[in-house]
């Protein structure tokens, strides 16, 4: 469950686009095909506004002007309803064709379910060849596909150079002892030292993720993945770490009921206006940033140092955490069409269009070429050399047990739960099945 990602060596991508026969003749019974052989397939993201929405609006356009007969019907739901609204589409048998997706314990649940499309055997050998074996196999389980990958998503903590800057620190912290005299000295100036996007959950579990990255040996973290124990001693020593930063006041006032990324005062927000100089989070966030700055542009003093080293700890410090989103078919979709669409968008013209549209990492190498924002390089130069890279805590022990530690650590950091409380939830979670 836990794969290295070499960024370098997996990064690729297919060349023109693919374009279907006009058969009109699609495996399942999801779409809605007509008399004359037309297809008809709806498609959720998690992009509502700006460029990131316009790119899947253009798109899906190119995919259908290149194959007649296709329709593709777009819906587009905020990223914190999108995980709720999906599972009870695909419980209730309702579920669009073609939908976010990204590997993990979340992928193996819907897998069991029976609720995602086998695409084993639909993926072009260009595809296999251009995205590699460590991207693909993000979305394989028990050595089947059931998705495709767009972007590659290694977290770091980003921050703003001219804060840093006015707060007298000179150099990006590599040690917990560092980011705490960061903290002190970002306090003097007046700005929040953390954002923090607490009321989705998530981007607070993010700080544990990362504290047991360094605490947990990778050993661990794998045995974890397989037998869903939380016993050993690194769990507990990882909530400590987090109560005693947070007992130092890093983060923003109101940090408990600020969202994460929607609107100038959430957590993305406060970067990007400057009124916060660090925040956690993955490879979406200089594009996430962007579309809050008052131009809507770019941050340009904004830049990014991976998650500090914690001493005694049984982690590489020099090990990564991140995702890979991308795409799975519904077990009802036109499976032609369905996988068609999917080796669509991993061609370099969309790979390109992607990383410039969500200023991210893309999951094709040819793309990788239009990255050009610092913040992100310097992200991919330590995802290349990085020892080994983990799945999201909450994407890897897929969605119960996800959910129940990052409801715990929000707990933990309201002061209404403790340590211990979080292994306890993880593990009762986990119990349950």
């Amino acid at each position: 469950m836990m794969r290295k990602l070499r960024g370098a060596a997996v990064f690729a991508s297919l060349g023109a686009s693919v374009t279907l026969l006009a058969s009109g003749c699609g495996g399942g019974s999801g779409g809605s095909a007509s008399e004359d052989g037309s297809v008809t397939m709806t498609f959720w993201h998690n992009s509502t506004t700006g460029p990131g929405k316009a790119y899947w609006e253009e798109t899906a356009a190119a995919f259908e002007a290149a194959n007649p007969g296709v329709q593709i019907e777009i819906q587009s739901i905020q990223n914190e309803d999108m995980d709720g609204k999906l599972q009870t589409a695909l419980n209730s048998g309702d579920a669009p064709d073609i939908f976010m997706a990204r590997g993990g314990g979340k992928l193996a649940d819907v897998v069991e379910a029976g609720q995602v499309l086998d695409i084993t055997d639909s993926v072009s050998a260009e595809a296999e060849a251009a995205l590699g074996e460590g991207v693909l196999g993000a979305f394989a389980v028990d050595g089947k596909t059931y998705g495709m990958p767009v972007s590659v998503l290694p977290g770091g903590i980003y921050h703003s150079e001219d804060l840093f800057a006015a707060a007298g620190i000179t150099a990006a912290p590599t040690t917990m002892a560092e980011l705490g005299a960061a903290v002190t000295a970002l306090k003097g100036t007046g700005v929040a030292p953390v954002a923090l996007g607490a009321k989705d959950a998530w981007p607070a579990a993010h700080w544990y993720y990362f504290f047991a990255l360094r605490e947990c040996s990778q050993e661990t973290l794998e045995a974890a993945a397989r037998s869903m124990t939380f016993d050993d001693g690194c769990w507990r020593k990882a909530g400590e770490d987090l109560e005693a930063f947070a007992d130092t006041e890093p983060f923003n006032e109101g940090f408990l009921t600020t969202a994460a990324q929607q609107g100038a005062g959430s957590s993305a927000g406060l970067i990007a206006n400057h009124k916060a100089a660090m925040e956690l989070m993955g490879a979406w966030n200089p594009g996430v940033i962007a579309s809050l700055t008052p131009d809507e542009q770019p941050l340009a003093d904004l830049a990014w140092f991976p998650f500090p080293a914690v001493e005694g700890g049984e982690g590489d410090p020099q090990a990564m955490m991140g995702g890979v989103d991308g795409f799975s078919c519904s077990a009802q979709a036109p499976a032609e069409e369905c996988t068609a669409f999917l080796n669509f968008i991993v061609g370099k013209e969309q790979q390109e269009g992607y990383a410039e549209a969500f200023q991210t990492l893309p999951a094709s190498q040819e793309a990788q070429g239009v990255v050009d924002d610092p913040a992100l390089q310097d992200v991919l130069a330590a995802y290349n050399e990085a020892p080994y890279v983990s799945v999201w805590l909450d994407t890897l022990y897929g969605q119960n047990v996800g959910n129940a530690l990052n409801a715990a650590v929000v707990e933990m950091l309201a002061g209404s739960g403790s340590p211990e409380s979080v292994v306890e939830a993880v593990s009762a979670a986990a119990a349950k099945g």
